[in-house]
Parts: C-alpha cells; structure tokens; sequence
C-alpha cells in the first residue's frame, strides 16, 4: 500500500476526536432536504423542501446555491431536479438559495480529501462520512468550483424532485380518493388512469400538507426523460435578446457608479493622493482611498491600496481618476520580477527533495538499479484569469442592512466579506447573484466585494457599482502560479519503466492543509508505476495567487504527460502503447484512450495541409474531477517557426452524461481556454508590476487559430464526474508532444515556443 503524506490529516483527525466521531459517524446522515428555516415564500407560492416550490401559476422554483458562468450548470440541476419531479423544464424558475448548510458544497471539500481515486476503503468512507455530516452543519459553504455542481447535487437536487413528486401523487389521490399506485406525474401535471388530471400548482398547498417522504424511490435510468437528452440551455434566450443580468447590468434605483486606480506594484498601497482636479470634474460625488484587501479561503497575497472615485455615471468615475494625482508606496515587492522567481523555483529543486505527496515502493533502490535514466526540467509561468467580465460588484447599505448584487463563485464568503466591510452581522445581507462574465475561480475572492461594501458606507444609502477597468483587472489578479517540475524516469534493460519520480515547487495557493492540491494530478495519477515518488516544495512569493481552471492539473497534466512522451520515446515505443502497458488495470482510462486512438487515426501519418506543411500528432490523457478526458492534437509549424494547432479530438469519461450538448460546449471552451495559454499565455513581472495590460498583449485563441474541434462522450453508468475543468489539463501536453513528434524538439516550458 502506498504510504501517503496526505493521509495523515485524516488520521490525526479521527484519532484527535477519538470515540466521539465514531459514535457520531455511525449515526444517519442528516438530510439535505429540510432546511434549518422554512424557505420563505411568495404569495401563491408552497414549499415542498428545502429546493423546490411550487407557484398557483404552475411553476417550480429551484433555490439555486450554484453560480452560472457560462458552463451550463443552471440548465443541468434543473434538468436533475425536473426528471425525478416529473415536470417539463419550460416550469423551473431559479432563485438565489440562501446560506443554509443544506446547499453547501460537499462534492467540492469531500474531492479535496487525500485519497487516491479508486480507493474506497473504510477509512476513506468513514472521514467522507464525518466530514460530510459537519458540512450539513456549518452554513454559508456554498461554491461553485471544481467541477462540482452536478457531482455534488445529483442525488440531492433528484431526492428533492422525487420528495415532491411523492407528495403532490399524494396529494392529488387523497384529492380523487383513488391509491397513489394510479397516478403519474408528468409535465407539469399529475394524472390518473381514469383521466383526471391536475396541474403542480392547483395540488401544492395540499401537497405541502403532506409529510416529507422518509424515502423516495429514484428513477432508473431506463426511465430518464431529460436526464441524457440534449436540452436546450435555461439561460439562452436571455443571454440572446439580452435580457440576463450580469454583475454590470445590476441597475437598482438611484445606483452610483465607482471607479478605481489601484497601485500597479504587488503589495502596494497609497502614500498620498491629491483629488482637487477630480472633485472639479461634473458628476464627481467622492473620492476615497481604500486599503489593501487580502485573499479570502483559497488564495495568497493581496490586492493593492487604491483611489476610487464615487460619480453619476461610468464615464464620470472614469474620468474623474485620470485626474487623480496619486503617490505609490510600492511596498517590498518593487523589486519583484517572474523570471528571477522561476530561476529561484528551478534552485529550490536542485536542493531540496520536496515533501513527498507519494512514496510508492523503493524509488531509490529502482534508480540505482535502472540500466536507463533520463531527466527532465518543466516550467509553466503565472497566467491570469482574463474573464471577459472584470471584477465588479453593487452594494447598498440603508438602515443597518446590506443588498449586494455580485457575481461570484462563491456567495457565502460574499456575505461575510459584505458583512465585515460594513459591520454588521452577515444575516443582514441580502445577497443576488448575478450572471458571472466568466469566474475560472478568479471570483472566488472577494477583493472587489470588499471595496464595494467600503464605498457603499460613504453613499448615503444610495447603491453604489464599483467596476474594475481590464487593464486594473489584469494588473491585479490572483494569478494562477509559476511552478517548476524535474522529472526523472528510470528503464530496465529491456525497456520498462521501473521508476517515476516527480518534484514540484510553487506556491501553495494558500489552501488549508487537507484541502492542498499542488499535485492533485501527478500523486493520483492512473499510471501504475512500479516505484514512484512525487513530492512538492511550497514555495511562497509576494505575487498574488489563487486557484485557475483546472486548478493543479493545469500544469500537472502537462509535466506528467509530457514527461510519460519522453519516456515512450527513451523505450523506443509507440506513445499509446506506452500508456497502455501503464494503465492495464484501469478499463475506464483504457477504454478512452483507446478510442481517441481510434477516432484520430493513430497510427497513420497525417496528411500534409493545403500548404503542403507536415503534420504531426500528438497525445494526452488525464483524469481529474471525477473524468478521464483523452486528447489529441494535430498541429503544423509555420515557416516564422510557430505553432499551428489544426485538429483537436477529445474523448471524455464523465460517467452519467446529463446533458451531452454541454458537456460537448464545455469541452470545447476548455479546450480554447486551455490552447490560449498553452500558445500565448504568460504573465510576467518586472520591478513588481505586472507587464500586460489587456487582450493584445495576453492573447486569447484569435478564431483564425481555432482548430477543429470533435468531441465523443463515452457511455458511462458511473455517477456523474466533472466536465467545466477536466478539458483544459491534457491539451498542452498533446501539443507539445505532436510539436516533438513533428520537429524532435521536446519543448518544456509554456507557452510554447520554438527555437
């Protein structure tokens, strides 16, 4: 058994609370249908649990704890929850869920936990057990990240629909005095066989009359209705007439608007500032300095001091700070620069063994006896979110209590930052979440919350948006880290890989101790090594950082898979082959990886393009979230020596696919967002001041470099796996590789760049 590190959380735990925790966990799990208060409820409106309720008008409102940011996630729970309610998807309406711990998010912490995947022992359900029942307890832990809305509401959100449905079937034949065996529940209706019928919202106060279902027998899936079809997106037409509400469309009566200057250096705050020119200006209402602001839960660093202008319009606040003369205290980082950083990373590792994550066999002992050993160095560099939404955010504080229109990730540390910025108890905020303008975990911090909640004190009660420029917006993120990796592999005489190990350094992100993710992605990885060890050594800078799409594996994934190419090409063997001989024991991965082979004509040279430039392929998978996602790049180089990605074909494993349109979208923005910093992305620092400005100078995918894109869905019984991250990881690792296999230049670092 291997001898993990990060096992010892949960023991020290468990040992720490001792017979109290197993008593405790050997009792029922507490539910995650009552809340701990009634839902409150609009006139004609009844609630039927602590999810749904049913209007006279016929509709189902979902209390929504889940932040829409373009993945789709507000189409498929309300898809889990109208299959099992037996309603048609054209009834559910959403509302912001409160901060009940019945909407917390499980499947995000309970992920985060250091077991192997596969790994299902009795240590591992009983911790997921304890921690799952002090989850239900602790409110306010809602979030939208890691991949985590389906996985962590599919049996709640259909426990809640099939709750309903037992109690509107109840109902309705305690209504017709007929058993409850006779009637049906279907689009909206409940019917008998006689052919008597009645809508949701004519049988729900009776309904609500009903005892909650101790249990409730869930559909199979040879009975799904929506569950597997290709639903249409909830929030399309909204987002096609523009009729959504983003954070920026938030226009409550009397609203003010505020803009910012925040000091360009890392750490930095203001010295001194003079407004006499700005509070000229027309429209100007105030102007204020505001203090560093520090990450929330997941992250390091702080946003910088600044000066934000409080005026009548957009255009006035913007106006007025250009006329703001400002003193920086540029604080220690000024001196700061990325490049002396990532050198500094690449010494720590020739120094130091890292903490080891894995300690699988005798590493050692298999190095000194290998015949081949081969050694590699990676490096990737701090990238930026780059959401097309820069971080804004509308408060009002009147009498006491706050309303706050945010979109954001994660709606309980909204609250409290909302609440400690203005004093007050978190239970006087009032919290909507908008449609997000993309998040990638950039908003979930809650710098730009707290700086609005600031300003909203100085208002007078009006409601006041404070809105970030994208040049602020990409000066001052928490930047996903620079990290670097050595690898080294070692072969027996005949070819075999006998060692692996991999040693990390970067920032931690500032996770709390169990939930440390810097080598999800290269500890649990699929691969069953003979000997392995990998390890990471926290290395902490004043740069800013914080959690990226994919978190971890966005960089572990392309050590991993490059490095297994490199070992494929030092045994002389075909790279699928490689893989395979790696994961024999694991069908799931073997299936996919077999049929990106397949569906990419692995095996047979690609035809030369139109321009007569060779093609080369190249290949990757990685499991993360809960889904194995296999992809394949086809890519060129240009005679300017650039590289040109053509064709990407992609296979995932996400067990249950609720909705196949998408999981087929999100694979291909994942894919998108993934090349744009695979080709193009990269932050760099000098004097501690980030160097790139907007979208010209840190490149998103142009669409004349869009590859084409296919994308299969393998058939799966399994429960639902991630889908918005697990695209992202593999893709610069397969074009790497197919940059190899076309040119034999093994390329290392990101972006990727050519010599």
């Amino acid at each position: 058994m291997p001898k993990l590190k990060r096992r010892h959380f949960v023991l020290g735990t468990v040992g720490a609370v001792g017979a109290l925790v197993v008593g405790w966990s050997a009792t029922p799990a507490a539910s995650r249908l009552v809340p701990a208060e009634p839902l409150p409820a609009a006139p004609g409106q009844v609630a039927l649990n602590g999810w749904v309720k049913v209007g006279s008008d016929n509709t189902v409102t979902l209390m929504m704890s889940q932040s829409e940011m373009g993945q789709g996630t507000h189409t498929g729970l309300s898809m889990l929850l109208a299959e099992e309610m037996g309603a048609s998807l054209e009834q559910i309406r959403l509302e912001t869920a409160g901060p009940d711990a019945i909407y917390n998010n499980q499947a995000a912490i309970l992920d985060a936990l250091p077991f192997r995947p596969g790994d299902e022992g009795a240590v591992k359900r009983s911790t997921q057990h304890v921690v799952g029942k002090l989850l239900r307890s602790i409110p306010g832990l809602s979030g939208t990240g890691g991949s985590s809305s389906i996985t962590d509401q599919w049996m709640p959100l259909r426990e809640a629909g099939a709750s309903a449905r037992t109690m509107l079937l109840g109902a309705a034949a305690a209504l017709w005095q007929v058993p409850v065996a006779e009637c049906r529940a279907e689009a909206g209706r409940v019917l008998h066989v006689s052919g008597k019928s009645a809508t949701f919202g004519e049988l729900a106060p009776k309904a609500a009359q009903q005892p909650l279902p101790a249990r409730v027998a869930l559909k199979k899936p040879a009975d799904f209705k929506l569950i597997g079809q290709p639903a249409r997106r909830v929030d399309g037409a909204a987002k096609l007439d523009g009729s959504a509400t983003f954070g920026l469309d938030v226009l409550p009566p009397g609203l003010l608007y505020a803009s910012i200057a925040m000091c360009p250096t890392t750490g930095g705050r203001v010295a001194s500032f003079d407004a006499t020119a700005a509070q000229k200006l027309l429209g100007v209402r105030k102007v204020m300095a505001l203090e560093p602001v520090g990450a929330t839960l997941i992250g390091t660093g702080a946003t910088p001091g600044g000066v934000a202008v409080i005026a009548d319009t957009p255009y006035h606040a913007m106006r007025a700070v250009k006329a703001l003369a400002i003193e920086w205290d540029h604080g220690p980082a000024a001196s700061l620069s990325s490049a002396e950083m990532i050198e500094r990373l690449s010494q720590t590792l020739r120094t130091r063994p890292g903490n080891a994550q894995l300690n699988d066999g005798d590493v050692a002992a298999a190095f000194r006896s290998s015949a081949k050993t081969i050694e590699a160095e990676y490096r990737v560099p701090f990238l930026a979110h780059a959401t097309m939404e820069p971080m804004n955010c509308t408060v009002q504080f009147k009498d006491g209590k706050a309303t706050v229109w945010a979109p954001t990730q994660a709606p309980g540390f909204t609250r409290n930052a909302a609440a400690k910025a203005l004093g007050i108890d978190a239970a006087k905020v009032e919290l909507h979440v908008t449609y997000l303008g993309g998040g990638f975990g950039r908003r979930y911090s809650t710098d730009f919350v707290t700086q609005a909640a600031t300003l909203a004190r100085e208002t007078g009660g009006a409601p006041v948006q404070l809105f970030w420029t994208r040049e602020e917006d990409m000066a001052h993120d928490f930047y996903r880290p620079a990290y670097v990796a050595r690898c080294k592999a070692g072969f027996d005489a005949a070819g075999a890989l006998v060692a692996w190990q991999t040693t990390t350094a970067g920032s931690s992100m500032g996770a709390p101790s169990f939930m440390d993710t810097t080598t999800d992605g290269a500890w649990n990885t699929a691969y069953a090594f003979p000997n392995a060890r990998v390890a990471h050594e926290p290395v902490e800078s004043a740069m800013p950082t914080g959690v990226w799409r994919s978190v971890a594996h966005s960089q572990n994934a392309f050590f991993v898979e490059s490095f297994i190419d490199e070992c494929a090409a030092a045994a002389g063997k075909d790279a699928v082959a490689f893989r395979a001989a790696l994961l024999a024991k694991d069908e799931r991965h073997l299936r996919v990886l077999r049929r990106v082979a397949e569906l990419s004509n692995w095996g047979r040279p690609p035809e030369p393009g139109p321009d007569g430039a060779k093609r080369a392929r190249g290949l990757a998978i990685h499991r993360s979230f809960g889904s194995i996602v296999a992809q394949v790049a086809e890519v060129s180089v240009s005679a300017d020596r650039h590289v040109r990605v053509h064709r990407v074909v992609c296979v995932i494993d996400c067990g249950v696919a609720v909705n196949p349109n998408l999981i087929r979208q999100q694979m291909e923005g994942a894919i998108v967002y993934g090349l744009s910093a695979a080709l193009h992305g990269e932050i760099t620092v000098e004097k501690g001041q980030v160097q790139q400005s907007n979208f010209h100078d840190y490149m998103p995918l142009r669409m004349n470099e869009c590859p084409a894109i296919e994308v299969e869905i393998a058939a799966s019984g399994e429960a639902p796996g991630g889908v918005g991250e697990p695209g992202t990881p593999p893709i610069a690792p397969s074009v790497a590789n197919a940059v190899f296999a076309l040119t034999g230049q093994r390329l290392r670092s990101l972006p990727l760049k050519l010599a």
